[in-house]
C-alpha cells in the first residue's frame, strides 16, 4: 500500500525525524491557509499523487508570496498529472502539500528496501540525488551504494558513517545522517514497509541533513499489524480494477498490453506472462485467482480482465491443486455468457477434476480454444489474437 508525501512525513516525523514543517490542503482556500501558518517567505506547493516525478510533471512549484500560492494552488488542483509513472493517462490531483522552503546547499538520495537477490534490507545512497536518480541508476550505476544489513545485527552506527563518508558529508553533518539513517532503518523495520525513499536528501546551507521528500510503501499482508496506516489509503489513488480485485480478494495488477490472463499462483502467472511475451503477445494483466477461489470470485476475476478495452483475448492457465479445475470452467462460463464474450478465449486447464472442467467447457457451446499445455496456449492466444486484428 502507498501513501502520499505528507502522510509519510507524518509518520516520519511521529519518529524524530526531521522534516519541513507543511499542511495539507484540499482546496485553493485552504492551501493559502496552511501558507499563512509557515513563516515564509518561501513556500513550496506539492501535487499529492501516488507517482513519482511530480517535479518534471509541473506538479511542484517554488513560490514568494502567498499570493503565489493561491494562483499556484488553482493551477495544480483538479490538473491531469502526467509523469514517467502515471502512464499518458495521467492522475488527477485532488490534495496539495504546503509546506516551508528549503535553503539548498546539496541534494542527495536516499532509500531502503528489500534486496530480492541478498534477501535483506538494503540501503542505498548516492550524491546525485533529486529529479534524474532513475538517469543515474540507468546510465551510472556506480554512483549509487548500496549497503546490505544483516538481520542479525541489524543497523550500526558504522553503517550510518560509511554512507555518510560515501556521500560526502563533514563534521556535525556526518553524526546527524549517522542518526537519521538509523531512524529511518528503524521506521522500515517497525512499520512493516517495502520501500522507504527519500529523494531528494538535503544538505541545507546551515548545515542539517533533511528530508525534502518521502516516499514509503507498506507490506500489504502485514497491515493488520498496523491499522493507522491502512487507514490512510486512498482508494482514489488506485486503478478502480486493481481496487475491485483486492475487494474481492484477487491479486490483479493492469499492465499494457491486450491478452488478458487469469491464473492461479503468483509464480504459474509469472511464466504465464513470458511465456505470452515468448510467442510475441503482450500481456494486459497479472491476476492471481489463488489456490481456494469460488465460481463467484472466478467470474468476477472474469469481469475485471474485461473491464479493461485493450484485451483482445484471454489465456486462462490453471494448474489445479486446491482449486478444482471444474470449478474454474463453472466461473469462466458463467462470466462468458453473462458478457456475451465474442474475443478468442483460450483455456489450459490441468490437475484437480481436469477431466469434468474439460466436459464442462466442451458441452458450454462457447467459443472456447482447448490448449494441451502452456506452450500450445500462448501460442494459440497469440495467433488467434493477431488473426482477429487482422
Amino acid at each position: 500500500m502507498n501513501v502520499h508525501e505528507y502522510q509519510a512525513k507524518e509518520l516520519l516525523k511521529a519518529r524524530g525525524i526531521p522534516v519541513l514543517n507543511g499542511g495539507v490542503a484540499y482546496t485553493v482556500e485552504e492551501a493559502v491557509a496552511e501558507a499563512k501558518k509557515l513563516p515564509g517567505p518561501v513556500y513550496v506547493v506539492k501535487a499529492q499523487i501516488h507517482a513519482g516525478g511530480r517535479g518534471k510533471g509541473g506538479g511542484v512549484k517554488v513560490v514568494k508570496s502567498l499570493d503565489d500560492v493561491k494562483e499556484t494552488a488553482k493551477k495544480i488542483l483538479g490538473m491531469q498529472l502526467i509523469t514517467h509513472q502515471t502512464g499518458p493517462q495521467g492522475q488527477k490531483v485532488q490534495r496539495l502539500y504546503i509546506e516551508d522552503g528549503c535553503d539548498i546547499a546539496r541534494e542527495l538520495y536516499l532509500g531502503i528496501l528489500i534486496d530480492r537477490v541478498t534477501s535483506r534490507v538494503t540501503i542505498m545512497a548516492s550524491t546525485e540525488g533529486g529529479m534524474d536518480i532513475e538517469e543515474v541508476a540507468h546510465k551510472t550505476p556506480e554512483k549509487i551504494l548500496k549497503v546490505t544489513i544483516d538481520p542479525a545485527v541489524g543497523f550500526q552506527p558504522f553503517h550510518g558513517r560509511q554512507i555518510a563518508f560515501a556521500l560526502g558529508l563533514v563534521d556535525k553533518q556526518v553524526g546527524k545522517a549517522v542518526d537519521l539513517i538509523g531512524k529511518l532503518y528503524k521506521a522500515f523495520i517497525d512499520l512493516d514497509a517495502s520501500i522507504v525513499e527519500i529523494n531528494p536528501l538535503v544538505v541545507t546551507k546551515a548545515g542539517d541533513v533533511i528530508p525534502l521528500d518521502a516516499k514509503m510503501n507498506f507490506d500489504d499482508n502485514a497491515l493488520f499489524r498496523h491499522k493507522n496506516i491502512e487507514e490512510l489509503r486512498d482508494v482514489a489513488e488506485e486503478d478502480p480494477a486493481e481496487k475491485r480485485a483486492k475487494d474481492n480478494e484477487l491479486n490483479y495488477v493492469k499492465l499494457t498490453g491486450n491478452i488478458g490472463c487469469m491464473v492461479n499462483g503468483a509464480g504459474l502467472a509469472m511464466a504465464t506472462m513470458d511465456i505470452i511475451k515468448l510467442y510475441g503477445g503482450d500481456p494486459a494483466n497479472f491476476l492471481d485467482v489463488g489456490g481456494g477461489a469460488t465460481k463467484e470470485r472466478v467470474a468476477e476475476a472474469f469481469r475485471i480482465i474485461l473491464s479493461d478495452p485493450n484485451v483482445e483475448g484471454i489465456l486462462v492457465n490453471i494448474f489445479g491443486g486446491i482449486m478444482r479445475c471444474d470449478i474454474i470452467a463453472e466461473g469462466v462460463i458463467t462470466a462468458a455468457r453473462e458478457l456475451g464474450l465474442t474475443m478468442p478465449l483460450v483455456v489450459r486447464l490441468e490437475g484437480t477434476n481436469v477431466a469434468q472442467g474439460k466436459e464442462i467447457l466442451r458441452k458450454s457451446g462457447l467459443n472456447i480454444i482447448a490448449a494441451d499445455n502452456l506452450g500450445d496456449a500462448a501460442q494459440k492466444v497469440v495467433s488467434a489474437v493477431k488473426a482477429e486484428a487482422a
